[in-house]
């Protein structure tokens, strides 16, 4: 059996051999899988899976009721913008506890959620389109729904707004990571690579940078881009850059003293081609590393802003934001409004972790 020598395959052996790398990887996947096709997977397809039903208000995890579906007439929407987006549903939901059929209506009785027997509502026939008879509008527009996780305060589908916020959180991780990558790696390449007046610039914008709490840098330039959800992404990928453009530095001037290097300024590359094509690919296994770490760390600021009311802005589902909005129900008997979420980013952050382990170990790197 031929045995590979390539560093890559080497690492990549070893961090196959590690279980929690390995899980942890495919947790991420599957979480990713869930993010790509969060509205074709949750209950609630409507757009931020905002659909309330005010009766229903904080319910258990299997709750069931019977629900009333009247339509409203809506233009039609592109199949790919209600794939990626949701659906624009203007149609109203009605939770029942019965309904009678008679002559040319048909009569309801609102959900109440306790004993008492809630308000009695007719609706005609003409509300309801692809019903010929009073008779067929119970098989067309009346089902059993269940909340698998339950409903939040404002009645709305917990689970729906489970999986379709776990793009924010997937979404904060990358780009912000993108971010931080672009700008980090830059400034410390440059800083290493030429030292002298230049490292001394950069590394004061760098340690300037550093000495502001991470927290409070972000909620600053939010405050300043606005509230937002694009504002978030860019906000945390301005503060976590600087910890890459560190570690760059240091790697960029150890490496840039080997004999390749010098070799290629002796054949008369340009400063450019070093850094990118001799310099840096041998410098970045710790800058991958790192990147695991910063991913958990995005995920856990977003979470944080959320929950401030500075992060993705309502009605955008957030895990940080339904755990602002439940925290309070930890004391009144419905703890699972806020331990659901928080349990949700625990396990993200948590996978990043473990993934970030295994990697130090794979590429072996020193501390």
């Amino acid at each position: 059996m031929k045995t590979s020598t390539s560093l890559t395959q080497l690492a990549l052996q070893k961090f196959k051999k590690n279980f929690w790398g390995v899980f942890s990887f495919s947790f991420l996947v599957v979480c990713a899988f869930i993010a790509i096709f969060a509205y074709a997977i949750a209950p609630d397809n409507s757009q931020d899976a905002n659909q309330m039903h005010l009766s229903v208000h904080s319910k258990e995890p299997g709750f069931t009721v019977q629900m009333l579906t009247v339509p409203t007439e809506v233009k039609e929407q592109n199949p790919i913008s209600m794939f990626f987006f949701g659906k624009k549903n203007a149609d109203s939901e009605v939770p029942i506890s019965n309904y009678k059929v008679k002559d040319t209506t048909l009569q309801a009785t609102l959900y109440t959620g306790d004993e008492t027997e809630g308000l009695q509502k007719e609706y005609a026939l003409s509300l309801f389109p692809k019903a010929k008879t009073v008779q067929e509008i119970p098989q067309k527009y009346i089902s059993e729904k269940k909340f698998l996780l339950g409903t939040d305060k404002y009645g709305r589908d917990l689970l729906s707004r489970m999986l379709i916020g776990i793009r924010i959180s997937l979404g904060i991780g990358f780009v912000a990571v993108f971010i931080s990558l672009v700008i980090g790696i830059s400034l410390g390449a440059i800083a290493g690579y030429f030292g002298g007046k230049v490292d001394a610039a950069i590394m004061w914008v760098i340690n300037v940078t550093w000495s502001i709490p991470t927290l409070l840098l972000v909620i600053a330039i939010t405050l300043a881009l606005g509230k937002g959800f694009w504002q978030v992404f860019i906000a945390v990928g301005l503060t976590m850059w600087v910890e890459v453009a560190r570690v760059v530095r240091g790697q960029v001037m150890g490496v840039k003293q080997m004999q390749y290097v010098t070799a290629a300024r002796a054949l008369g590359f340009k400063d450019f081609r070093i850094i990118t094509k001799h310099i840096l690919p041998n410098a970045m296994a710790p800058v991958i590393i790192i990147s695991a770490a910063n991913f958990a760390a995005a995920i856990l600021i977003e979470s944080g802003l959320s929950f401030l009311g500075i992060g993705a802005q309502p009605p955008m589902p957030s895990w940080g934001g339904i755990i602002k909005d439940h925290y309070a129900y930890i004391v009144l008997g419905k703890p699972w409004l806020a331990i659901i979420p928080g349990l949700a980013i625990m396990s993200l952050v948590t996978a990043f972790m473990l993934i970030g382990n295994a990697l130090r170990d794979a590429l072996d790197v020193k501390g």
